[in-house]
């Protein structure tokens, strides 16, 4: 049995506050997210992965990758709440490779995004980072499944358009599975440059709580342990800005 851990969400605020990021283990995750709903349905999200479809966008540059994308909205007091599905855009400012397009990607199935793991990560960071920033009235919250994949004759990229923000206020990255990966490195940086700290997901539950505005992230390409066989990383990434 591993050792009682001292995380608690006091501490991971005041890393956040204090670096901008805050690295937390697979086990001090999960029981966070365990003190509110419990993770009943996990066995079922990790296995939606396999149904995520290819980015189209992405395939138009000549990189691949897997998704599915939500939008949820929640006041300061409220719970959070599906909404409409609705395209996902950023300006060119924050992603320089397909920034200012109203990009349309499959909804994430709808057992999955009402299920009740996906409810325990958004009432955490709903709690998470609304106490970051309690002046915040109304919450514009966004999901992404993600899947790379890599091959003996192209690595995946979790991160194609580098090191960068995406625009929000919060970001929560968490491992959904690893097989057959190395690297992919999350990096952090400031905003001129200089290394912040780095750090693998590389078990189920392990996250990075990152302020946006603060730093920049990127993560490493990824490459198969064994060029043989099959290996994909998959992550999901929830978003918060105020609205």
């Amino acid at each position: 049995m591993n050792a009682p851990s001292d995380v608690t969400e006091a501490s991971l605020h005041d890393q956040v506050r204090d670096e901008g990021f805050a690295f937390v283990h697979a086990d001090d995750m999960h029981r966070l997210f365990e003190h509110g709903t419990p993770l009943t349905d996990w066995h079922a999200f990790a296995a939606s992965w396999n149904a995520l479809e290819p980015d189209t966008y992405l395939a138009a540059t000549g990189r691949f990758r897997r998704r599915r994308h939500a939008i949820y909205a929640a006041s300061r007091h409220g719970t959070v709440e599906r909404q409409p599905h609705q395209a996902h855009f950023q300006t060119l400012a924050y992603n320089s490779l397909q920034g200012d397009i109203a990009r349309w990607f499959e909804p994430v199935l709808p057992e999955i995004a009402d299920g009740a793991t996906m409810r325990a990560v958004l009432d955490h960071c709903h709690v998470f980072f609304g106490g970051l920033s309690p002046q915040v009235d109304r919450w514009h919250i966004e999901v992404h499944q993600f899947r790379i994949e890599a091959t003996a004759n192209a690595s995946g990229e979790p991160t194609p358009e580098g090191s960068h923000r995406d625009g929000v206020d919060y970001v929560m990255v968490l491992l959904i599975d690893r097989e057959n990966i190395a690297s992919g490195t999350t990096t952090i940086h400031s905003p001129d440059g200089r290394p912040l700290g780095e750090f693998t997901l590389s078990r189920p539950f392990d996250a990075a709580l990152i302020h946006d505005p603060r730093v920049f992230h990127g993560v490493t390409p990824v490459t198969p342990i064994d060029p043989s066989k099959a290996s994909h990383r998959d992550v999901l990434v929830v978003t918060f800005r105020a609205a």
